[in-house]
């Protein structure tokens, strides 16, 4: 363990595993630190979407819904296990946008970003099934595109893992309490459960999400500006509210949009809400009048409404949105922007806004930014290497998944497809020589068994059963408590 690095960053969510996959690529020596656990704040709080964001159109982000069409394909490729193809449903509601601007916005989305791999949107008749058995009758047309759904955590933990067999190394669970800086150098003090330590580095990567403001002061100075606008999104986990595999979009009379979309085989994802926090960054949750709002607007459309009792499970995060002067909290941009920080020393760079679509490109800009204060060897090169797991011929998830039962025949299909989407081809990893499901281990309940808590504290950094159950998985949401509980007590063993 070195105590001198090039790049320290700080932060665990996408931006800063993707810088830190991106710099170690490059044969820079990274230091990651995150004070909880990857992905533990924003980056597992999303709507799930590598998406190019339709509705950015109308605020004329072009540039960023371009980038963002452009990385679908990219991370479409690179990761195709936890990223796949998802279409949207739009009902056209009379009252709101006119068709021929829903048209015109889809046809420019369909064609912004350069060739597409996934099909273009079209005209859709609500009359017709599935969606006249789904949706009120007064909702008579609308329209149907592609974007793409993922697995957000696991995402972060992925990049993160890369970037550690490049060479960087990732400290979750270690907060940076200190900085100094010096003329060429940053000195950290970073605090874990084991004590403090002392670390240097050429450069600070500031990528600490809703805590950059935070991180910034604690570099530059109590005077420092902020430039964060803190936006609650928060979402309700409903129980299955219709069949097939295609997500909604449902505008909303205060020209936000909700989606619903089909969640880990027996829920609907409701989200999400925009609304300013000012509260702790370490304890954000749903407020009840952001349910009432959620249920009210995915009730304006389908054809039986959604109650609170339907709900099963929720959560929330801060957007960490560069503060832009927006009117609105939806409005305000979720492009990212750099403050780069040189003149008084060592180097720190700052990052605000971002989406999980971009955060590859991101990364690319910011050792871009940073090439300009210090030497960065190497050429962008994480377009075309894909994340681990992801090294899929063809990037065909179905034709690896039947090799995969033909390799391992004595595995259910439901834990087959839930281990192929999670891991992909380090599914071999994972069950090593196990010929059974007795050679698993433990047998926590449902698909959950010891062999994978080991794979995940020795590979992805677990460290406690809410790690795995709600962050490196979704189990939480189909295991009893009895079962979770177990998984905690083995992780106190």
């Amino acid at each position: 363990m070195s105590d001198t690095y090039d790049l320290l960053v700080i932060g665990g969510g996408i931006n800063g595993a993707g810088i830190a996959r991106d710099a170690a690529g490059r044969g820079l020596r990274v230091l990651l630190v995150e004070k909880d656990d990857l992905a533990s704040h924003t980056s597992s709080a999303s709507t799930k979407l590598v998406h190019g964001g339709l509705r950015y159109l109308e605020h004329y982000e072009f540039r960023l819904v371009a980038e963002s069409l452009r990385e679908r394909e990219v991370l479409l490729r690179n990761a195709p296990h936890i990223i796949w193809p998802l279409r949207f449903v739009m009902p056209h509601e009379p009252s709101m946008r006119p068709k021929w601007m829903l048209r015109l916005g889809l046809a420019l989305y369909d064609h912004i970003g350069g060739r597409m791999s996934l099909p273009k949107s079209k005209s859709v008749d609500l009359r017709l099934a599935p969606h006249r058995s789904i949706l009120q009758d007064r909702l008579k047309a609308g329209f149907e595109y592609s974007d793409c759904w993922v697995e957000d955590a696991r995402l972060v933990v992925l990049s993160a893992r890369d970037a550690e067999e490049r060479g960087a190394e990732i400290r979750v669970g270690t907060e940076c309490i200190a900085l100094e800086r010096g003329s060429e150098r940053w000195t950290a003090i970073l605090h874990d459960e084991t004590g403090e330590r002392e670390v240097s580095a050429r450069a600070v990567v500031n990528a600490a999400g809703p805590f950059v403001d935070r991180v910034a002061q604690i570099a530059l100075g109590e005077g420092t500006p902020a430039h964060l606008r803190l936006v609650k999104g928060s979402h309700i986990i409903a129980s299955r509210r219709f069949p097939g595999e295609h997500a909604y979009i449902f505008q909303q009379p205060d020209g936000r949009i909700v989606f619903a979309i089909p969640y880990e085989r027996d829920y609907t994802l409701i989200g999400t809400t925009d609304l300013l926090y000012q509260g702790d960054l370490d304890a954000v949750d749903i407020a009840p009048e952001e349910v009432t709002y959620l249920c009210e607007a995915a009730s304006r459309y389908f054809a039986s409404p959604v109650t609170e009792d339907e709900i099963v499970s929720s959560y929330a995060g801060v957007r960490p949105l560069y503060e832009d002067n927006a009117a609105s909290n939806s409005t305000v941009t979720r492009d990212y922007v750099f403050e780069l920080e040189a003149d008084g020393g060592a180097p720190i760079l700052s990052v605000y806004g971002g989406k999980i679509t971009t955060y590859r490109k991101l990364a690319e800009h910011a050792l871009e930014k940073l090439g300009d204060v210090m030497p960065v060897e190497g050429k962008p090169w994480t377009a075309n290497a894909p994340l681990p797991g992801g090294d899929i011929k063809d990037a065909d998830f179905a034709a690896f998944l039947w090799q995969a039962s033909e390799t391992y025949p004595w595995l259910p299909p439901e834990m087959l497809m839930r281990l192929g989407r999670a891991y992909g081809t380090r599914l071999a990893k994972l069950l090593g020589e196990a010929a059974s499901l007795a050679d698993l281990g433990e047998h926590f309940g449902g698909t959950l068994y010891a062999a994978e808590l080991r794979y995940l504290v020795d590979h992805e950094y677990a460290r406690s059963a809410h790690d795995v159950l709600w962050r490196r998985s979704k189990l939480g949401l189909h295991l009893p408590e009895d079962a979770q509980q177990a998984v905690a007590e083995w992780f106190a063993a």
